[in-house]
């Protein structure tokens, strides 16, 4: 996108990252939030949506004069109802102003009638204007006691007073931040946005009080937040960590350039060991906010893209440990991660004291355990740090980050989860992180084996699985997930955005989780079914959706 002339208050098509340029509005950052350094940028609050970010000029475009170039280009429902969310927009902010110019027209009239008859050319005009006056305080004493007993306030003010007194300003002075007057305050959002306005929420930028928090369920917040938080300790130069209420309130789609100018790199040398879907997304997220990594792969292969982008090459699991401050992994199970940390020339043979290890695998309580007791017998430092997400939100770097072990390690990786992902949550000792990410994705499996059972039950019964899809979107259960995944079933595009085969397998070690307790699983039960099923029908490598697949063969 050209560089353009654009000052507060403009409405513009912004581009954020991997996304499609999207409408907001130029606004004042919140007081807290500094602005990044480096190229020229604009604080942007994007329409339809939750988002806020920092936007280099570049990457702006005025939005009346690109709205049609714009609309022709993108198609989707979200991105309609963000443009139907602007016009709304446009069209209140108009009928205040016509309202405003048209009170303003009726002031002026009034003066001049008030001016003209108040020149008095003789003493008996003085006299009636006298009299006149009187007659007006008369009747604005009376006025004010049929107010005082119930009789209607419209009735005893003149058209002028009650123009004054609806307008928020007084007459005649600019009105303060004139600028940006059109932008509503979060307690009004709710009462004055409904229909395609409703997903339409600014974000509020006065400080509220926080609730004290869980000690073992800290929220880490990667990005800005709809609710500053207390921060008790900085961590680098401009980062800090944050401890706030459990809900989360982060972006939700607003990728690492958003928060460039507040991520200052660790010093220390990193490892990370698996490129696969998610790995590699995170790989090159590190690298791209400027950190020294150190990348190895079962399969060297995948390793050359990143030495290309700056990465260095470890030949073993124990040489990236054995030179690297922090090595993060990211494997497929149980079974791949000990013997990635046990087999030969693995990361335990590269473990001294003071090294540092990082699990990001999704793995079960008992494995991560074991792997975290040889690992401090060693001497080394041991973090569990599942992700959820996927491919698309690991290259935008915008995992969810789950951790849990060595508290002083989550905060040494600090700079490594902002660069990742848009939030992380520390919670406590090991183990706790593997079971949260696993009753997170058993959710998610069987959701997901919900929407396929339902759109093939919409089409043996005759009725449109688009129409489905459509509705559904208009609903509760409306998200980026639900239309995603209906569009892959849809459009029969299968191309791996979560393998499959690994979701099995958190349902699997979901339900197992729920027999240690005894505590009954019967919905993951019957997805994972279906799921074994699909996976008999070859589709293991298939992206989730193509659980599909199970119910139609």
């Amino acid at each position: 996108m050209a560089a353009v002339s654009l000052r507060l208050g403009d409405l513009v098509w912004g581009k954020l990252g991997r996304y499609p340029p999207w409408p907001g509005k130029i606004v004042n950052p919140p007081k807290d939030l500094k602005k990044p350094r480096g190229k020229k940028c604009f604080f942007v609050k994007f329409f339809g949506t939750e988002d806020h970010a920092w936007i280099k000029v570049e990457q702006l475009k005025p939005y009346h004069a690109h709205k049609e170039e714009m609309i022709k280009i993108n198609k989707g429902k979200r991105f309609q109802q963000a443009v139907d969310a602007v016009e709304e927009f446009l069209r209140r902010a108009k009928g205040k102003d016509q309202t405003s110019s048209h009170n303003s027209a009726d002031d002026k009239n009034r003066r001049n009638s008030s001016e003209d008859r108040s020149r008095p050319n003789s003493g008996d005009e003085k006299r009636k204007l006298s009299l006149s006056e009187g007659k007006v305080k008369k009747n604005m004493g009376e006025g004010k006691k049929r107010v005082s007993s119930g009789s209607s306030e419209r009735g005893s003010k003149s058209p002028l007073k009650r123009a004054q007194e609806q307008s928020p300003r007084k007459r005649g002075r600019p009105p303060k931040d004139e600028k940006d007057l059109t932008i509503p305050e979060s307690s009004t959002v709710k009462g004055m946005m409904a229909g395609p306005m409703a997903a339409f929420k600014w974000q509020p930028t006065v400080s509220e009080p926080v609730k004290d928090a869980d000690p073992h369920f800290h929220h880490f917040l990667l990005s800005q937040t709809e609710k500053p938080a207390v921060c008790y300790q900085a961590i680098t130069k401009k980062l800090k960590i944050c401890e706030e209420e459990t809900g989360s309130t982060s972006i939700q789609a607003a990728d690492s350039t958003a928060v460039n100018g507040s991520i200052t790199p660790t010093d220390k040398k990193i490892g990370f060991l698996g490129l696969g879907l998610m790995g590699s997304g995170i790989v090159s997220n590190l690298l791209k906010m400027g950190h020294t990594v150190t990348v190895w792969n079962r399969t060297a292969e995948k390793c050359d893209l990143f030495i290309q982008e700056g990465a260095r090459l470890g030949r073993t699991p124990a040489e990236v440990v054995s030179t690297c401050d922090i090595t993060f992994a990211c494997v497929s199970d149980p079974k791949a991660a000990k013997d990635l940390v046990l087999g030969p020339s693995g990361v335990l043979q590269g473990i001294r004291p003071g090294k540092c290890y990082v699990d990001m695998s999704t793995v079960d309580a008992d494995t991560v355990t074991e792997l975290a007791q040889v690992i401090v017998s060693r001497g080394g430092r041991f973090l569990e740090a599942p992700v959820s997400g996927n491919q698309q939100l690991s290259n935008d770097g915008m995992l969810v980050i789950l951790a849990a072990g060595d508290r002083g390690l989550y905060e040494d990786c600090s700079s490594c989860f902002q660069a990742m992902g848009k939030t992380s949550f520390f919670l406590g000792e090991v183990g706790n992180a593997a079971k949260m990410m696993l009753i997170v994705n058993m959710v998610q499996g069987s959701f997901m084996a919900t929407i396929a059972e339902g759109l093939t039950l919409a089409q043996v019964t005759g009725q449109s699985q688009q129409t489905l899809l459509d509705i559904l979107n208009q609903g509760q259960l409306a998200s980026i997930f639900l239309d995603q995944k209906c569009q892959n079933i849809l459009q029969g595009n299968f191309k791996p955005d979560f393998y499959l085969k690994y979701i099995q397998k958190d349902l699997r070690l979901a339900i197992a989780l729920g027999d240690a307790v005894n505590h009954p699983t019967p919905m993951a039960a019957a997805a994972n079914e279906v799921y074994k099923r699909a996976k008999a029908l070859d589709q293991s490598d298939n992206d989730m959706s193509a659980v599909y697949r199970a119910y139609i063969h």
